[in-house]
């Protein structure tokens, strides 16, 4: 079977590569070359996507023995997800550029260009599984990744392997280590590749030098409390940075890029029960009645909840959540089993009573 193998120049993907190589497959490495952000004064050993990983993932196709690509999605990757990433914030939502970059990017651009080269299947070194065509989550829970894969069409896994799946972390390592790979002690990336100050601030300055985003900070009953200079530097549940005097801990309730206002209040203000879901992919939508779990963050607990009718469904949970923010992902899980996700529109209402997270 001909596969090609998305290298980011990671131990992941090259384990990948290699495990594919030596089951007998012809494989065919591909680098994705998606920006142009120059490397900051911080470690870069923990961002993808730059020089050294191509120079890398070159070095394991070389070791390999495997053709090597280095595709230029740059165009794509800057309409798809960093463009994104700033009009997101700037309508006073919080991004999640990983989901943009898998739906669109990997699972889209980079699927077609492999079956133009003639590919069975496209694989990555994502921590997933796909079972009678369905995502399922990972055997290490630790470092699951289908909040990230939500979007990928039944169409597009089909057509791709997680070979990775089924293994640990220290496994894949092991296993890079007996194939002889130069990345096998590489630390992972951690942060927005395409951000590498995590200066989300002057990224999108930069990327809206006309807007005046500066406006006041307010309670719920609309008294000023005190000013901002960008309401996109702030996300839902935030607490530090207001710089305004409450008597006690404030947070942030509500962002209005419409007046520029970020609304704080008290920590009980922060608990939601449901929120409103918008681009949603079903593996397998469930019944209204039927009780399933949501995350609502990469990392975060599961909720119990369930999902209404219709294209934008509203989603009420049995457990209220904290901080239920708009432009993240919701996504949806029966057991192991990925049921399918989307972009939290607007969180339902916010209960004054605390609640169980």
């Amino acid at each position: 079977m001909r596969v090609v193998v998305a290298m980011s120049g990671g131990v992941d993907s090259s384990v990948v590569a290699a495990l594919l190589h030596e089951q007998g497959h012809e494989v065919i490495g591909v680098h994705m070359k998606l920006h142009d952000a120059a490397p900051s004064a911080v470690d870069s050993s923990k961002r993808c996507c730059g020089y050294d990983d191509a120079l890398d993932a070159r070095k394991v196709a070389d070791h390999l023995g495997i053709p090597f690509y280095v595709m230029n999605l740059r165009e794509a990757f800057q309409k798809a997800v960093m463009d994104d990433l700033a009009n997101a914030y700037v309508n006073g939502q919080t991004p999640n550029p990983c989901v943009q970059c898998n739906g669109v990017l990997k699972f889209k651009v980079l699927l077609s260009r492999a079956m133009a080269l003639g590919a069975d299947r496209l694989a990555t070194g994502h921590y997933a599984q796909i079972r009678d065509g369905v995502l399922h989550t990972a055997a290490d829970s630790s470092k699951d990744q289908t909040y990230f894969l939500y979007p990928v069409t039944r169409e597009a896994l089909s057509r791709t392997l997680f070979p990775l799946g089924g293994m640990t972390k220290p496994e894949v390592r092991a296993e890079a280590e007996r194939l002889g790979l130069i990345t096998a002690a590489k630390p992972e990336s951690q942060e927005i590749c395409f951000i590498p100050d995590d200066d989300h601030t002057r990224f999108v300055r930069e990327a809206h030098p006309e807007l005046d985003a500066s406006g006041e900070i307010v309670d719920e009953s609309g008294q000023v409390l005190g000013r901002h200079d960008g309401y996109y530097r702030y996300t839902i549940g935030q607490r530090r940075g207001l710089q305004v005097a409450l008597g006690k801990p404030a947070y942030v309730l509500k962002i209005e890029p419409e007046t520029r206002r970020v609304v704080v209040g008290f920590e009980d203000r922060i608990f939601h029960s449901g929120l409103v879901a918008d681009r949603c992919n079903w593996y397998a939508r469930p019944e209204v009645s039927k009780v399933v779990h949501a995350r609502i963050r990469h990392r975060g607990g599961l909720i119990p909840c369930q999902v209404g009718e219709g294209d934008v469904p509203t989603v009420h949970f049995l457990e209220s959540a904290r901080a239920v923010t708009p432009g993240q992902s919701v996504v949806f899980y029966d057991g192991e089993q990925v049921l399918g996700g989307g972009t939290i529109l607007k969180a339902l209402d916010v209960p004054t009573l605390a609640a169980v997270s």
